[in-house]
């Protein structure tokens, strides 16, 4: 074989080698980026099965917090009808309703002896009888319903702000409600702890607050016990819930600062006006006596007083219809 043929086969070998390699190169690089287009492709497709599995989560978190508040506002529909012994509850009055009656009775007997014995007609006793007997402590009842109502509103932010303190430090739910059941103030004390007492006999946190509801039927109590529902069947951040609750609760109570200062002058013009009428007749009873004999002594003038009296109660249930403002 000579040189010409030897350096032929040689060029060809190195052609042949050249090209060998240039296509190893290219299928090697072709199988990186396969490999590389394959590992995109399971990343994505593994975030969106975690997107998937977060938006089912979420779907399903949806409707267990739709179903459980429209359990709660069917409940909340399904209330009981408000007896005497739950409005003495509400009062908070450790009566029973026998012996409000009996006080009730003591009233009207008082009321109509007072008024005979100052030599009215025994019709008119009887009118003040039923007034004192039925219209004063059923009064009186709802007035201590409403103090009560007050003052369980004034605590129970900051009590709200104690179980998201207790939860953010580590401690449960039960503990919490322990330490407002024996450091609130009144009334939140007495509610808690009956709520705290009844979780020990079996009662679920739910139907405790339900009878907490029932005793206090405000708003903020509603919202309390929704949160606190929707926290034990689907969970999430009880601490936060309730930080957001506290906030709207003060946002209230500032809301509701503002609404009776607003009111404030409606209210002073409303009882001047009220106060005028009687004010100028016990003025002139003072002054003079006998001019106002006329409408003490004859029938056409008790009958004026009757109409006038009936006619201050309309204009002043009115005005306080007008000026009382409920949100």
């Amino acid at each position: 074989m000579d040189k010409s043929t030897l350096l032929i086969f040689g060029i060809a070998l190195l052609a042949a080698l050249c090209i060998g390699g240039i296509g190893f190169v290219f299928v090697g690089r072709d199988t990186k980026s396969s490999k590389r287009m394959a590992q995109v492709a399971g990343a994505d497709r593994s975030k969106r099965r975690t997107a998937e599995v977060d938006i089912d989560s979420g779907d399903k978190r949806r409707k267990q917090v739709q179903e459980t508040l429209k359990t709660l506002e069917e409940k909340q529909k399904e209330q009981k009808k408000v007896t005497l012994r739950l409005k003495i509850e509400r009062a908070g009055l450790d009566l029973t309703p026998r012996n409000f009656y009996m006080l009730s009775a003591i009233s009207g007997l008082v009321f109509a002896a007072l008024v005979m014995l100052f030599g009215y007609s025994p019709f008119v006793g009887i009118g003040a009888g039923f007034a004192g007997g039925l219209g004063l402590p059923r009064w009186v009842l709802s007035f201590l319903i409403s103090r009560r109502q007050k003052a369980f509103l004034e605590e129970f932010a900051n009590s709200i702000d104690v179980i998201v303190r207790g939860v953010k430090a580590g401690l449960p739910l039960n503990d919490c409600l322990k330490i407002i059941a024996t450091e609130a103030s009144e009334p939140v004390r007495t509610e808690f702890r009956d709520l705290v007492e009844g979780q020990r006999i079996g009662v679920t946190i739910e139907q405790g607050l339900a009878k907490v509801y029932e005793r206090m039927p405000l708003a903020e109590v509603n919202f309390f016990q929704i949160v606190i529902s929707i926290q034990q069947k689907t969970g999430g951040n009880l601490a936060e819930a309730l930080g957001n609750l506290s906030k709207v609760l003060r946002d209230r109570k500032k809301m509701r600062g503002k609404i009776i200062a607003m009111s404030q002058e409606a209210k002073s013009s409303a009882a001047i006006i009220g106060a005028l009428p009687p004010g100028v007749m016990a003025m002139l009873y003072i002054t003079a006596p006998s001019y106002l004999d006329p409408l003490i002594t004859t029938r056409p003038g008790n009958m004026i007083i009757v109409g006038g009296l009936f006619w201050m109660l309309m204009g002043i249930l009115v005005m306080r219809k007008m000026i009382n403002f409920n949100f």
